[in-house]
């Protein structure tokens, strides 16, 4: 049975953002996958301000979620891949929700919205790095038609990491 998706807004994240992000994701279970604790906000502000670098010279970025009353829920969108390992020079595609909004279809909406916008700029192909153990995401990437490309050793947790690809054309 498809249930109807519900109603997200994206936008390119303001400097107050940083301040939502850091407290919609300060929860243990929404950083699990995450380096497992919160992030202080001045990581937050670094990452806002990347993003609007990102959406300004690239047309695209991890944009700032929002629901159906216009509160901050989260992230969705892309950006270049930024390790030195795994899928370098691409671009990946990735989301972060806050717990409360788990479940509801919010994440699946954003990132088909996401691909929409990567396609619209000329993007080829988007990747999404996910740990092995996070089914949640797993289960977006086989909704937005992702397949598994490979599986790795991620180099600092020594945990195993899936990398789904998507061909955008």
């Amino acid at each position: 049975m498809n249930r109807a998706l519900p109603v997200v807004r994206l936008r390119v994240p303001t400097d107050e953002d940083a301040v939502a992000w850091h407290r919609v994701f300060d929860d243990p279970d929404v950083m699990e996958f995450h380096g497992g604790k919160s992030a202080e906000l001045s990581v937050y502000e670094e990452l806002t301000a990347r993003q609007r670098r990102h959406d300004a010279e690239r047309g695209f970025c991890l944009w700032t979620m929002l629901d159906e009353s216009d509160r901050v829920i989260g992230f969705t969108g892309a950006q270049p891949w930024p390790g030195d390992w795994g899928p370098v020079g691409e671009i990946e595609i990735g989301w972060r929700l806050g717990r409360e909004y788990w479940g509801r279809g919010y994440v699946t909406a954003a990132a088909r919205m996401t691909l929409e916008r990567l396609r619209a700029v000329g993007l080829p192909t988007v990747v999404a790095m996910v740990d092995a153990r996070n089914a949640r995401s797993i289960a977006v990437t086989r909704r937005l038609g992702m397949s598994l490309a490979e599986t790795f050793m991620t180099p600092v947790s020594r945990r195993q990491g899936h990398c789904y690809r998507l061909d955008l054309h």
